[in-house]
């Protein structure tokens, strides 16, 4: 019991504990002070000390600025000619792995990846069927800013697709069916005549040059030498047009195993190795898998909204991928919890774009 007019000794000690160190890195909550005006760079980086996603936003900015500074460290020759078993274009300090689902590409978010690959800032691309059609039919035909909100049932009776807020008239997948199924023929009297070996990234590069336009992620790709792997390739709308197209012309072969060796050898002989994947799914794990070939990526980097709970590759966070050997133990990933529609725009503005000095100018034309 406690005396009169004392409060209870148990409680006073429950609720003023007194606090031990803090952990030697932790800063103050400070966030940006809109008095001076705007100034959309300080803001940014005012996102370290505002907490939440903002300060794993920031952590990422690091991360990926490690891979870059990892990436422009030069090779020795005897660490050259080790790229080089991996099939490199360019020999460099990192191998940086970017990886996005399909929507990202009908979105916006494709002029900021077409700008990283353009500027020959990433090596390898890993996307689904979607992430490569899309690209190609934006070529053709653009897409529209829609609603969440639109009907399906009034929408399928318009011939119009809905990807979240986004619409894709059904003529333009016609106007792509126009335009790909030539290529198709001619890619199959290549198999036949001169004895071309395609394998999916073979076809996506092989797209790449026969669109010719400069705003396409595949066009820059197949210029730079930068494979795009997509072992779904025919899991969209790609694979409509190949299967119609086998009614015409059997015979199309894609060999998976081939671009199978070509991206785990990215990874295996590779001095430093980088991963920035954005979304869930095949494209985060076929990186990863591949950067097991080397008991590590060195640096990561997710942002994608999926949680872990359901036990799905998609939601697990980067400490998994250390318990199987997909990031090295000694490694510092990060996840973002977020759209990357809202983040990774902002990711590259802090990071690539402003080390473009250090990169190709991506001069289009042959």
């Amino acid at each position: 019991m406690a005396a009169p007019g004392q409060a209870p000794a148990a409680a006073l000690r429950a609720v003023l504990k007194p606090s031990g160190p803090l952990p030697t890195e932790s800063l103050p909550v400070r966030g940006y002070d809109f008095s001076g005006g705007p100034d959309h760079a300080a803001l940014l980086r005012s996102f370290r000390t505002t907490g939440f996603q903002a300060t794993s936003f920031a952590q990422a900015v690091d991360e990926i600025h490690r891979m870059i500074a990892a990436k422009l460290e030069p090779l020795s020759e005897e660490e050259r000619a080790r790229a080089a078993l991996g099939g490199a274009a360019a020999a460099l300090g990192c191998t940086i792995f970017l990886g996005f689902t399909s929507n990202l590409v009908s979105s916006g978010v494709r002029e900021t990846i077409r700008y990283l690959v353009q500027h020959d800032m990433v090596d390898v691309l890993v996307t689904t069927a979607g992430g490569v059609e899309e690209d190609l039919i934006k070529c053709l035909a653009p897409t529209y800013i829609g609603d969440f909100n639109l009907r399906g049932q009034d929408l399928r009776q318009s011939g119009i697709n809905r990807i979240g807020n986004l619409l894709v008239p059904n003529d333009n997948y016609c106007k792509f069916e126009d335009w790909l199924m030539p290529i198709l023929g001619q890619m199959v009297d290549e198999q036949e005549t001169q004895g071309a070996r395609w394998t999916p990234s073979r076809m996506i590069a092989r797209l790449g040059k026969e669109i010719n336009n400069p705003e396409s992620i595949c066009y820059w790709a197949q210029k730079n030498n930068i494979p795009v792997l997509s072992p779904a390739l025919t899991d969209g709308s790609l694979g409509d047009m190949i299967f119609f197209h086998s009614y015409k012309r059997p015979g199309l072969v894609l060999d998976i195993v081939e671009d199978l060796r070509l991206i785990n050898s990215q990874a295996i002989f590779a001095r430093k190795t980088g991963m920035i994947i954005l979304g869930g799914g095949l494209v985060k794990h076929h990186i990863a898998n591949a950067n097991l070939m080397r008991n590590g990526a060195d640096f990561s980097v997710y942002v994608n909204t999926a949680q872990e709970f359901d036990g799905s590759d998609s939601g697990a966070r980067p400490d998994e991928a250390v318990s199987w050997g997909k990031i090295r133990m000694d490694a510092t990933p990060v996840k973002v919890y977020a759209d990357a529609s809202l983040v990774f725009p902002l990711l590259v503005a802090e990071t690539f774009a402003q080390r473009a000095d250090a990169f190709s100018s991506g001069t289009a034309g042959d």
